[in-house]
């Protein structure tokens, strides 16, 4: 049983950052390829950003390019994801996401109901 589960997330003001954090028991860490997914009520989920098993490859959504960093520490089983120059547009829930399928989620493509889902972490940036 593969178990993910997110920390880190909270209220900050515009121009400020948070650091979010994924945790993943269960399987392997270093086999899957993650990724951070978020999604605003109403809309769709966006994937933000997506590492390698191995750290070498990462994507980025345009709109956190620049603002936003993903790293893993597989010896700790535990992803990250730095964000810094928050935006109120930032504002949703963010999902972690741990997925066999490293090529679609390594090209922006939003994890399916197969991969592995944490619960959500909120982040909310006032203006």
């Amino acid at each position: 049983q593969v178990q993910v589960a997110e920390s880190g997330g909270g209220l900050v003001q515009a121009g400020g950052s948070l650091r979010l954090s994924c945790a993943v028991s269960g399987r392997t860490f270093s086999r899957f390829a993650m990724g951070w997914v978020r999604q605003v009520p109403g809309n769709g989920r966006e994937l933000v950003a997506a590492i390698s098993g191995n750290g070498g490859i990462t994507y980025y959504a345009n709109s956190v390019k620049g603002r936003f960093t993903i790293s893993r520490d597989n010896a700790k089983d535990t992803m990250y994801l730095q964000m810094n120059n928050l935006k109120p547009e930032d504002t949703a829930v963010y999902y972690c996401a741990a997925d066999w399928d490293t090529s679609r989620i390594l090209v922006g493509t939003v994890p399916s109901a197969e991969a592995y889902w944490g619960q959500g972490t909120q982040v909310t940036v006032s203006s």
